[in-house]
């Protein structure tokens, strides 16, 4: 019987493209506004496909080499034959998912602008749906993507007994995630850096210096800025996610595989999480239609029907999985099914402990506000203060969910099964991510919008629209960013899980206790590294930035008229200036993730190599959530004052927080949600390069 539950797995990831195409025709038939709004809108376009363009270029590069790379291993004897197509595939579809994502979402803006002349609840429909095409473009070619390796490896290794076939399945599928985490590093890196480069560089001299509001027409890096919300949190988002979603169904079946494998029902174990994933792609869908809004512009009304689209989509997963877990594997293992459930509610609660830190609504982002009277200083120290507070929820949920996760499934009495129950609690986590992902895609729409109407100098009322729809983007962003680290933390945990697996499955001996010297400096470095990988991070943001804050100068002090507005600045320099910059500079930090697994693995052992990905883990996922949450926090203190509290734009206190939001900006939209890649990433690489590592170590 659970046999014929597979086909659920490639039926739901068709259903998703399906609904996304008939999201994506909905949207372009819809009016695009007057000319000025049609052209604002094609420069966007234009500038984010050229971006993505010369990225994929060098992306391109890499994959030849790792190709090759991989290929002479796979010759040696150290890799399995499928391997380095699958990285090859795996990268491709991460890659097309965000790029298509992102083509709609340029696409939408001016549609947006132009639905909210009608009504608040007719833009946030299109703005909205443009994040759902997004969302389930990102879901369904990743289960789609699982569901064909799955056949093709089953019938290519048919030959095999059905527990060592699954067992080598399994294996070879994990590489799927190396090259999606491969092309989602770049992408948040490369796309990070481009959209902070411009944004901090708009804002230090558009609104600091020269005293124009944003999104100004003036503004020679307004266009670069509008492009890089495209290029970071549309296709480097769904690229993150895309590699999570992938890595978390993908390592729960290896842990399956493994806890399974002894009592005959390895397929029984990996049909559970595809299938919960194909049961959150129909529930996302129908948790599309009841995403609706009054007009009343009040966060709250607007987060409320966000909300009622993520609560019924979780509230039908969490029931589906009853029957799912109860059909497949029968009620003696029903503790699976509260291990889905615990991340489920783990995932909700991540999101609105980050919403309660970065919505202008609560009191820590208002806190930042009233820190605004005393200067810029007082600014930083409030939300670095609310930002390290803002750590202490969701690694407490995180610390529970692991708990109950592991011990729900049986954990105590079979270890494996545990290990098992983390990995589906990742997978139920996950489960919701077509419509999750769709409440943060919606929010660079929702601000290109708004620039759009800005540009286009629109009625009052529209821009009042889509600054409300904006704000509510800002919100969702910051919890769209805790959801995407909290489910980081867990999707890392089972590939580290999965990698002690294969090192013991190749015949490695570990000794992981804390008094091997080697485990202890594996963890040391493994700390390091996500603090070295923000300081490249950030700084590669100050150096494009640097640039840009010079070309912006420039152009207000050749272009005559230009403040004046009787003449156009030069938008297309700064968007070149960025991408050039955004592809030199994401480069080292890329090498960085791929590189250090394999120099500890082969220079400390494997046991160091272990202690790495769980120091990393560790220390990623708390920076990585205090940045993203600082930035976020920052971000809408400015958004409180602008919309008129301790006196509104350009006054003093309104000139402190853009200096603490300009700070911010790179905290939580490149350093921030790069980490959760990185963990990842270097969780796959040591998979992948395991026989390797294990063959040429120094410390054997």
């Amino acid at each position: 019987m659970h046999i014929n539950l597979l086909w659920m797995a490639p039926a739901g990831s068709i259903a998703a493209l399906l609904f996304s195409l008939y999201l994506a025709i909905n949207i372009l038939r819809m009016d695009e506004g007057n000319e000025t709004m049609r052209k604002i809108a094609d420069a966007v376009k234009s500038g984010a496909q050229i971006f993505l363009k010369r990225q994929y270029t060098t992306i391109g590069i890499f994959f030849a080499v790792a190709f090759i790379i991989l290929f002479i291993l796979m010759k040696k004897g150290y890799l399995p034959g499928p391997v380095p197509y699958a990285f090859l595939t795996g990268g491709f579809f991460s890659g097309l998912s965000g790029y298509l994502g992102m083509n709609i979402a340029t696409r939408s803006s001016s549609r947006t602008a132009c639905a909210s002349m009608k009504s608040l609840n007719s833009g946030l429909r299109v703005a909205f749906s443009s994040g759902a095409i997004m969302g389930l473009m990102v879901v369904g070619m990743g289960l789609l993507y699982i569901s064909i390796g799955y056949y093709f490896l089953n019938w290519l290794y048919r030959a095999m007994p059905l527990t060592e076939r699954i067992g080598m399945i399994t294996s070879v599928m994990l590489c799927f995630g190396m090259g999606a985490s491969s092309v989602a590093l770049f992408a948040r890196v490369g796309g990070g850096i481009f959209t902070k480069a411009a944004d901090v560089g708009a804002d230090l001299v558009g609104k600091v210096e020269a005293g124009i509001p944003e999104d100004d027409p003036r503004n020679p890096a307004v266009i670069a800025d509008n492009v890089g919300d495209n290029v970071g949190d549309v296709a480097g988002m769904g690229a993150d996610l895309y590699e999570s979603y992938v890595g978390a169904i993908v390592a729960t079946m290896a842990l399956g595989a493994a806890a399974f494998g002894k009592l005959g029902m390895s397929l029984q174990s990996i049909t559970i999480p595809m299938v919960i994933a194909a049961v959150g792609i129909v529930s996302s869908i129908l948790g599309t239609f009841f995403v609706r809004s009054g007009e009343e512009a009040d966060q709250g009304v607007l987060l409320k029907a966000l909300r009622k689209g993520v609560f019924f989509s979780a509230g039908l997963i969490a029931v589906a999985s009853f029957f799912v877990v109860r059909f497949i594997l029968g009620m003696e293992y029903i503790g699976i099914f509260g291990a889905v459930i615990t991340g489920l509610i783990a995932g909700i609660i991540i999101g609105l402990s980050t919403e309660f830190f970065t919505s202008a609504r609560y009191s820590p982002t208002r806190f930042i506000a009233d820190q605004s009277l005393t200067g810029p200083a007082t600014v930083i120290i409030g939300g670095l203060a609310v930002g390290m507070l803002s750590t202490v929820i969701p690694v407490l949920i995180v610390g529970i969910a692991i708990l109950l996760s592991y011990f729900l499934p049986g954990g105590a009495k079979d270890p494996n099964m545990g290990l098992y129950g983390i990995g589906i609690a990742a997978v139920g986590m996950l489960s919701t991510l077509g419509i999750t992902l769709a409440t943060d895609a919606y929010g660079p729409v929702a601000d290109n919008a708004g620039g759009n109407a800005e540009m286009s100098k629109l009625g009052p009322e529209v821009r009042q629209r889509t600054d409300a729809l904006d704000a509510l983007g800002n919100t969702t962003a910051a919890t769209g960013k805790g959801f995407a680290i909290g489910s980081a933390a867990l999707t890392a945990l089972a590939l580290i899980a999965a990698y002690h697996n294969e090192i013991i499955r190749l015949g490695g001996r570990l000794n992981l206790t804390l008094l091997n010297p080697r485990v202890v400096v594996g963890l040391f470095i493994g700390g390091m590294l996500p603090f070295f990988f923000c300081s490249m991070t950030m700084s590669a943001v100050g150096r494009a930035a640097g640039k840009i804050v010079v070309e912006v100068r420039r152009q207000f002090k050749e272009i005559k008229g230009l403040m004046e507005g009787t003449a156009l600045p030069d938008y297309a320099s700064c968007v070149d200036i960025s991408t050039k910059a955004a592809q030199k500079e994401m480069i080292a930090p890329a090498l960085l993730a791929v590189i250090a697994p394999i120099a500890v693995g082969l220079l400390v052992g494997i046991e160091a190599n272990v202690g790495l990905l769980v120091g990393t883990t560790v220390t990623g996922f708390v920076m990585a959530m205090f940045l993203a949450n600082t930035g976020g926090a920052w971000d809408n203190a400015k958004k409180f004052i602008e919309e008129g509290a301790h006196g509104g734009k350009g006054s003093l206190p309104h000139k402190a927080v853009v200096v603490g939001d300009t700070v911010g900006d790179p905290c939580k939209d490149t350093a921030g949600p790069s980490i959760n890649i990185l963990i990842k990433l270097m969780s796959m690489v040591s998979i992948v390069f395991a026989s390797f590592i294990i063959a040429n170590s120094l410390v054997k």
